[in-house]
């Protein structure tokens, strides 16, 4: 679904990338590290917590495109380790996970419509998610930094309580940074993309200014603040672990650093479980048969 990198045709000062002073991230050019599939254990560390580069602009989104991912395989056992502090970060107060807790290990997205990165990035989380093993679920939070952020996170939302955020949302990114099709970022705009969809535009539209739908954009906002996001795209396992998109290993590095983070999570519950004394903090199930 998603070409090349083509030149952009509108491109507006305000909005350099996907943070105001976050640099571009790696292209990888490597195969994607497929999740973890069984559980194991490792020693679990506690990082640092930091803050990372602020993130807000109102501008339109710049179309450029991402370049469809090569077939996913098993991370390369000679990579580096994951910096602590660097890669990924303890958040100071751990949240709880954007959605009810169910026994797995939280993987949330935040992410944005309009981020060229996230684009970029979403082909290797496709197949990334295809092949989680039952203990790990995928959530998308999307990005409320204000203007057309909040914007796309209501279609987002609005996408998600009409039953079509599945099948559309590889398609609205292809339909900005490929087709080109938003101008101004404006809802009206972006209902119009969903209409050439099969959605119900007029009800649609209503759908993203719906109490409903407002009450998931606050929602998301304090997520993003009180786990400490600022850019997009960024990881936010479970609460308690902040994963970082970085220069020098792209994407597939903050893949490869999910599956290490999801080996501390695992270790933890295994750790807890037998325990009979009060715990820390709610158990984390090693395994859970639910489906995705």
């Amino acid at each position: 679904m998603f070409r090349r990198l083509l030149a952009p045709a509108i491109v507006l000062a305000t909005l350099s990338a996907c943070s105001q002073s976050a640099p571009p991230p790696a292209t990888d050019g490597a195969a994607t590290p497929t999740a973890p599939a069984t559980p194991q254990t490792s020693a679990a560390q506690p990082a640092p917590a930091t803050d990372a580069a602020a993130a807000s602009t109102d501008a339109a989104v710049p179309p450029a495109t991402a370049e469809a991912a090569p077939p996913a395989a098993a991370p390369d056992p000679n990579a580096p380790a994951p910096r602590q502090g660097t890669d990924y970060e303890a958040i100071a107060i751990p949240q709880p996970t954007w959605a009810p807790a169910d026994g797995r290990i939280e993987i949330a997205e935040v992410f944005s419509y309009q981020c060229v990165h996230c684009a970029e990035f979403q082909p290797l989380v496709t197949q990334y998610t295809s092949k989680l093993p039952a203990d790990v679920r995928w959530q998308y939070v999307p990005a409320a930094f204000g203007g057309t952020w909040n914007d796309f996170a209501r279609a987002y939302f609005a996408a998600d309580i009409m039953g079509v955020q599945k099948r559309t949302h590889d398609a609205i990114f292809n339909a900005v940074f490929v087709e080109q099709k938003i101008k101004t970022g404006k809802p009206e705009e972006i209902a119009d993309i969903y209409g050439t969809m099969g959605v119900d535009r007029a009800k649609f539209l209503a759908t993203m200014t719906s109490f409903g739908v407002t009450a998931k954009l606050n929602r998301a906002k304090q997520f993003a603040l009180a786990t400490g996001v600022t850019a997009t795209p960024t990881l936010i396992i479970n609460g308690r672990w902040r994963i970082n998109v970085t220069t020098d290993r792209g994407f597939k590095g903050m893949l490869e650093t999910a599956n290490f983070i999801i080996q501390k999570e695992r270790t933890a519950a295994a750790t807890a479980a037998p325990s009979a004394g009060p715990a820390t903090g709610p158990a984390i199930a090693a395994s859970a048969p639910v489906a995705r």
